[in-house]
């Protein structure tokens, strides 16, 4: 796996939260856990007040826009989330001693 780099792009234009829009069309904000990149793919780590209380993560790809935004996209792969989740934990927990 290449290495994994801290960014910070979402949070340079969103601040610490971003606001989802659900398929049902409601809003809810999403804090902007990490942010980091693996080779030349950007992905994020958001987190719900739900998904705060049940300690989980989700895990979006994002792309910069031709207009300079952040673009979030879903990962479908398992694979690709596998390898975002583990760079996740490798941020988070660098230096801890994991199982």
């Amino acid at each position: 796996m290449s290495e994994v780099v801290k960014i910070s792009k979402l949070k340079d234009v969103y601040g610490r939260e971003v606001e989802l829009v659900s398929e049902e069309g409601n809003t809810e904000p999403f804090r902007i856990v990490a942010e980091f990149a693996i080779g030349e793919t950007m992905y994020a780590g958001l987190q719900s007040d739900a998904m705060r209380k049940q300690d989980e993560v989700a895990f979006f790809r994002f792309v910069i826009s031709g207009e300079g935004e952040p673009e979030l996209e879903s990962i479908d792969d398992e694979e690709e989330w596998e390898v975002a989740a583990e760079a996740f934990d490798d941020l988070m927990f660098a230096g801890d001693e994991r199982p």
